[in-house]
């Protein structure tokens, strides 16, 4: 299936849920449809945050069938990679600023069995992605600056999700394209209609009353606006 016609999937980030009760979090937002969950692991030196290791995604991996869509802000990644695929990362996605071995890193999480992903950064240009454009199965575009949920949606980010649309479309490329930073109901019909096909929504999701409502929300926003970008 070639991206342009891939349905777009909310994927609830947890960094945003409830810890005491991620086994319930999972359920809600798998009643509301989601296909995804985000994972978001930080090291404390890649950005300004510790969050979850290795010994929650196995956890995760327990409690859910989901996809766990695992995305590593941290430096040296090539080193935690395997421990990742090993505890149930379906895909692993590494920073483009976080390793000077961008392509090794892309070959090892799917010598690992995953599908490979390559995140950047506010402030980095799509251009940088130009090597490794062919080798990844998804690039996901930072909407914020990252360590911190609950920041805001950073409209740059709309033209790097085109200019990744137009590269793809030039070179016949298949990696699906994702973001992540205050995606909510103000703004996930921009980025779908930029080209954004893989939504990260954390705050908007478990930060509501009924996360299951929040995510059939986004994904009815999300169906309407692929009907206008055609």
């Amino acid at each position: 299936m070639k991206p342009e016609n891939a349905r777009i999937e909310v994927a609830p980030s947890i960094l945003a849920a409830d810890f005491s009760a991620l086994g319930d979090a999972v359920r809600a937002v798998e009643r509301g449809g989601a296909q995804l969950i985000h994972v978001d692991v930080m090291d404390g030196h890649f950005v300004p945050n510790i969050s979850i290791g290795v010994p929650v995604v196995a956890s995760l991996r327990k409690a859910t069938r989901l996809t766990l869509d695992v995305h590593l802000m941290i430096e040296n990644p090539e080193q935690y990679i395997g421990a990742f695929a090993e505890a149930g990362a379906n895909w692993i996605t590494v920073h483009q600023e976080a390793t000077v071995h961008l392509n090794r890193a892309v070959h090892q999480i799917r010598e690992h069995g995953c599908r490979a992903g390559v995140a950047i950064n506010p402030g980095t240009p799509v251009n940088s992605l130009s090597e490794i454009l062919r080798d990844a199965d998804l690039i996901l575009v930072m909407s914020v600056n990252p360590g911190f949920g609950g920041q805001h949606f950073l409209e740059a980010s709309l033209q790097k999700i085109s200019e990744l649309r137009e590269l793809r479309s030039r070179y016949d490329g298949s990696f699906r394209i994702e973001v992540d930073g205050g995606i909510g109901p103000d703004n996930v019909a921009q980025a779908v209609r930029a080209g954004a096909e893989i939504l990260v929504a954390g705050t908007s999701v478990f930060h509501t009353q009924d996360p299951a409502a929040a995510v059939q929300d986004l994904r009815r926003m999300a169906a309407e606006a692929v009907l206008q970008r055609a």
